[in-house]
């Protein structure tokens, strides 16, 4: 069963040792070292490790402050090439909306993702993220969940 940590100094390191696939640093070029770097000069990016039991599996970045249209966003969300295929992706999506929903009260979670990132854009979409636009943030699909 998946569950959520804060990144902390107790998982920090072993988060930077997550990776994706080569094939996935094309739609995933950023790693996790830069998000954590990240979130400590935007104080409202929460990173968070995921977990099976007491394995690590993957890494995730989300907003606790809403955009100009009060839209909480889920910036990065990925599991470690050695864990992919065995659906804790869908399951940390479900984890890390639940947690936005409870804990911000929001009403719409906004994801993006490359568009040649087909495996995440299926995954986004069959969890009931609508496409809303494509290429106006750093050429990124960028997808809605309403969680009204």
């Amino acid at each position: 069963m998946i569950h959520l940590k804060r990144v902390s100094v107790d998982n920090w390191y072993a988060c930077t040792q997550l990776n994706v696939t080569e094939e996935q640093k094309k739609s995933f070029p950023v790693p996790v070292v830069y998000w954590i770097a990240e979130s400590k000069v935007v104080t409202d990016f929460r990173p968070m490790a995921i977990y099976v039991d007491s394995e690590l599996v993957g890494f995730a970045v989300y907003s606790d402050k809403p955009d100009h249209e009060d839209n909480y966003w889920l910036l990065a969300l990925m599991i470690d090439t050695k864990y992919q295929g065995r659906g804790y992706g869908r399951e940390s999506l479900k984890k890390l909306s639940d947690l936005m929903k409870e804990s911000l009260n929001c009403k719409c979670i906004m994801i993006g993702h490359r568009p040649e990132n087909g495996i995440a854009g299926k995954l986004y979409e069959s969890f009931g993220f609508h496409r809303v636009s494509e290429g106006l943030i750093d050429g990124e699909v960028v997808r809605l969940l309403r969680c009204e």
